[in-house]
């Protein structure tokens, strides 16, 4: 093999438009963009949301609320949840991804207080409301959530 004779596959590179070569190829003239305006110059181009000089309807909404840089967002597990795992088991951020009760195993996780638990646990999460502590040490277990988050 020899590097002058490669040839692509075929179809695999089309042949692009010729485009302003006489009225006969098809795509003379205008060469497929019309005629005049905007569009039709070289560099028209039109930036997104503009609705030709009319007031963008993302600038005629009003503006409200505020968004916090540094906003944690939970992923949320309720006690019910809880009642599949074995008496004694250590429960985590890793335990309840591998089970599929929360989506990354990462990210942060807040305990809730809805359902009943009868098996005594150990759980470790980022946060945890007062009645869902409340209900696992009931049941013997004992909850310890991160100070920082």
């Amino acid at each position: 093999m020899k590097l002058n004779a490669i040839q692509p596959d075929a179809g695999s590179r089309p042949k692009r438009k010729r485009l302003g070569c006489g009225v006969a190829s098809g795509q003379g003239k205008t060469a497929g963009r019309g005629h005049k305006g905007q569009k039709s110059r070289t560099g028209g181009k039109i930036m997104r949301g503009f609705e030709g000089g009319q007031m963008p309807l993302i600038r005629r909404l009003p503006k409200r609320g505020f968004t916090p840089r540094n906003k944690v967002t939970f992923q949320l597990v309720n006690v019910e949840a809880l009642a599949r795992f074995d008496e004694g088991q250590v429960i985590d951020a890793v335990t309840l991804f591998e089970a599929g009760l929360v989506r990354n195993a990462v990210e942060p996780v807040k305990l809730l207080a809805r359902g009943d638990l009868a098996v005594k646990l150990d759980v470790r999460v980022s946060a945890a409301s007062a009645a869902a502590i409340a209900k696992v040490e009931a049941a013997g277990g004992t909850v310890q959530t991160q100070a920082g988050v």
